[in-house]
């Protein structure tokens, strides 16, 4: 029994998991970083600010991740071979629009969001408390992330669900 009171045995799948997770954060923030460099057009500004913003949010989430995997007694991944290797998300081209990067990024997010489902599945049966919280403030940030790019990539015409009004 470890000095959580989770047996290491029951963490295993939670950190494989984690570990997938963190694969995939590695080559998002990546990809933030590329779109940073190379966003061009008339949304330079606001592009070149936002991919900023949220990779600077990634590179701690990274640090995060693997501080809760070694909290586990675990060791995260940490080679760049492993995570292209791992990851889901794949490396983008740097060529594309601004809407195309926009469109990848939210790409990205679903996939981290279905990762983060899949570790808070396997927290939860552990009964691994600290992952659940973390993950869940995760979830609820990235959700708010891609609400926000998915607004932007809409045209102004494009109106929301008024059925419940």
């Amino acid at each position: 029994m470890s000095y959580l009171n989770i047996r290491d045995e029951k963490s295993l799948s939670t950190v494989v998991e984690l570990n997938t997770l963190l694969a995939n954060y590695h080559i998002y923030y990546q990809n933030l970083r590329n779109f940073h460099w190379n966003v061009l057009g008339e949304n330079f500004f606001d592009l070149h600010n936002k991919f900023e913003e949220l990779y600077t949010d990634a590179r701690l989430k990274i640090d995060e991740i693997a501080e809760r995997i070694l909290t586990l007694r675990y060791h995260p991944m940490s080679h760049l071979k492993d995570y292209l290797n791992t990851a889901s998300i794949k490396e983008a081209a740097s060529k594309l629009t601004d809407k195309e990067m926009v469109k990848v990024i939210l790409d990205n997010h679903s996939v981290l969001l279905k990762q983060m489902s899949v570790v808070i599945e396997n927290a939860e049966k552990s009964k691994d408390e600290g992952t659940i919280d973390l993950i869940g403030a995760y979830i609820r940030e990235l959700e708010k992330s891609s609400w926000m790019l998915d607004a932007f990539s809409k045209e102004t015409t494009s109106q929301l669900n008024v059925s419940v009004m």
